[in-house]
């Protein structure tokens, strides 16, 4: 065999041991629903009203519904209005004007073949243009103790604009979608109504995705759920990490390296 025979074979071996390294061993390793089984069979993106993949979804809550609600309320999260024409002109009037509107509503995206249950948000500066917020579906899963799960979708608007898309006016999202989640449950377990946190898979590692606006979007793939208080008590103390297999902290370890360049 030649020189360039003998380099294209170990080329051609090499490829192969990072297609399978890359696209098969490292994304079976790092799977998991070890904490919850059932949750392997749910989406992990959202969709546009035309069918459009939309954010990805990385947050989970369990609890009823009257938790989720007093939980957000005790973090000084507002629910979002549904979009009305009223509410439409107020959040228009918010962005142009420079106007706080902390309930404003946030556009609907569908999972299960429906809107979101629920929807949250968090006013920064003094509009509606930058805002934290989170969209709620509740699942056909329910946990242990009988309590139903909600899958989430968080993310940061940081303007409003038009979409690279279709040319309609929302939000523009901030990459780092992980930031946001952790954010929510940052804000729960400082508000002390979360009792446990664990992950689980969601979309898997993401260095380029695309929402239904075209906003890029970056993340390590990991969904967090949080178990609420349950009885709608909340003071409880800082919440009980559940750990998450070895693979998996050696992935989020290597990817706290890696997102100050992603962004």
């Amino acid at each position: 065999m030649t020189t360039l025979g003998l380099a294209a074979r170990w080329l051609g071996i090499g490829l192969g041991l990072y297609l399978a390294l890359a696209y098969v061993v490292l994304p079976a390793l790092w799977r998991h629903y070890e904490h919850q089984p059932a949750m392997a069979t749910m989406p992990t993106v959202t969709s546009t009203s035309d069918g459009h993949p939309g954010d990805p979804l990385n947050v989970a809550l369990v609890g009823t519904e009257a938790e989720v609600q007093r939980a957000f309320a005790a973090a000084h999260w507002s629910p979002a209005d549904s979009i009305t024409l009223r509410s439409s002109l107020g959040i228009a009037e918010s962005v142009v004007l420079d106007r706080p509107d902390p309930t404003a509503p946030v556009s609907s995206l569908f999972l299960f073949g429906r809107k979101q249950d629920l929807a949250f948000e968090r006013e920064v500066g003094a509009s509606a243009s930058e805002r934290h917020h989170v969209r709620f579906w509740r699942t056909p899963l329910h946990a242990d103790d009988g309590r139903p799960v909600w899958i989430g979708s968080a993310a940061f608007d940081r303007s409003a604009g038009l979409s690279h898309t279709t040319g309609q006016i929302t939000h523009h999202i901030a990459a780092d979608v992980d930031a946001e989640r952790d954010a929510v449950m940052r804000d729960l377990g400082d508000a002390r109504w979360l009792v446990t946190l664990y992950d689980v898979t969601g979309v898997g590692p993401t260095l380029n995705g695309r929402n239904g606006g075209g906003d890029r979007y970056f993340t390590d793939g990991e969904l967090t759920v949080g178990v609420l208080a349950p009885g709608g008590v909340g003071g409880h103390p800082a919440p009980l990490r559940l750990e998450s297999p070895t693979a998996v902290v050696i992935k989020k370890q290597f990817w706290t390296w890696l997102r100050p360049a992603l962004d």
